[in-house]
């Protein structure tokens, strides 16, 4: 029995092997930062700066959900994806605000992300994570008072804070006057805290499928470690994350303007960056008929980001002096208008399907044209 425990320990050492890689990128970035900055620096060299950055930021937090998702197990629901939904953003808004200040010349670039991932999560990843579960489960089901819980708050946040600034007139086109910017923060963070209290303490039942089948025992192994282990190096995985980050925002931001992109594409690259280990969480849930916990951790995501995002952009805005633009353009407006209404559709049964994760997926694609053919 030793010996299988000191395995067992053995192999729970060789799965972090992100830490090392992420850490040897983290220094070599570092140390070749001030060659990267200079204006001499060859389309190679950033280049193959953004990739290293992107991996060593993806592996590590993957990494971190991983850990995240061992609390999860520990803690059960609705704490579990709580806690792998606040890891999540945690994670943006480090990011967001790191590359924010480092690219002052680009005002709409938190409105960017912050839309992105509203689309990336309700179209591609629920799309996604429909598609999967239908085709092998046919028909899942869900707790539809807590996806109504979820879209009764992020419709109405979302709306103030992508397409409320552009009917505002006391200030330029798509921003907000201070009184409005605070107001918009103070509510944002109010009603989180208020559906916080719901989803752990009052209401915890919305947010639990009790039928759900068990087919998903073995997608996450009994650790060997206790969940302090966990936590440590779901902290360590983070702070990694956010130093790659500020890495990141370099060639990110020379990478767009030498390429000629869109100034969005940089939104987009982040939010792909720090939803891709939600994704994955939220797709494979659904694979294994674990819709409710997919549900979970989409619509919790998205939510999280306009609530806790937008307090953070206006922040930077109010104390720094930096403007940030938040109104959408009106095809934008016009695909987050559609893309609730769909929601609303799709997410009003407690039943899903294949061809729900069709339409949804058909959304996603039309926002990417969007990008580069506005």
């Amino acid at each position: 029995m030793g010996d299988d425990a000191a395995t067992k320990d053995w192999r729970s050492l060789g799965s972090e092997w992100p830490l090392p890689v992420a850490l040897a990128i983290l220094i070599v970035g570092w140390l070749f930062k001030p060659a990267l900055s200079s204006n001499g620096a060859s389309g190679a060299a950033v280049a193959i700066a953004f990739v290293a950055f992107f991996i060593g930021a993806l592996l590590a937090a993957i990494a971190a959900t991983r850990h995240a998702e061992h609390l999860a197990t520990r803690f059960g629901e609705p704490y579990g994806t709580l806690m792998l939904t606040l890891s999540a953003i945690s994670l943006e808004i480090a990011t967001v605000v790191t590359v924010m200040l480092h690219n002052a010349d680009n005002p709409a670039f938190g409105r960017d992300t912050m839309f992105s991932v509203v689309m990336i999560v309700l179209n591609g990843i629920i799309g996604i994570a429909l598609l999967a579960g239908g085709l092998r489960h046919h028909e899942q089901t869900y707790n539809l008072r807590g996806a109504k819980a979820f879209l009764s708050l992020l419709i109405p946040l979302a709306t103030l804070a992508l397409i409320w600034p552009n009917y505002t007139v006391t200030t330029g086109a798509g921003t907000l006057s201070p009184v409005q910017k605070i107001f918009l923060l103070v509510m944002s963070l109010l009603l989180y805290a208020a559906f916080l209290v719901i989803q752990t303490r009052t209401h915890t039942s919305f947010f639990v499928e009790e039928g759900e089948a068990m087919e998903h025992a073995d997608v996450h192994p009994a650790s060997p470690h206790g969940w302090p282990w966990h936590a440590v190096l779901l902290i360590v995985y983070l702070v990694l994350v956010v130093l790659l980050a500020k890495l990141f925002a370099l060639p990110l931001e020379i990478g767009v303007a030498e390429l000629g992109l869109p100034v969005a594409a940089a939104g987009f690259a982040v939010a792909v960056l720090v939803l891709a280990p939600e994704g994955i969480a939220a797709i494979r849930a659904a694979r294994f008929n674990q819709m409710q916990r997919a549900m979970n951790i989409g619509l919790g995501t998205a939510l999280s980001t306009i609530a806790l995002t937008v307090p953070a952009v206006l922040l930077i805005d109010l104390t720094l002096g930096r403007p940030v633009v938040l109104g959408l353009s009106p095809a934008n407006t016009m695909l987050l208008a559609l893309t609730f209404g769909v929601s609303i559709l799709t997410l009003g049964s407690g039943r899903t399907n294949t061809l729900q994760g069709l339409v949804h997926l058909l959304l996603f694609l039309s926002y990417l044209v969007l990008i580069f053919s506005p």
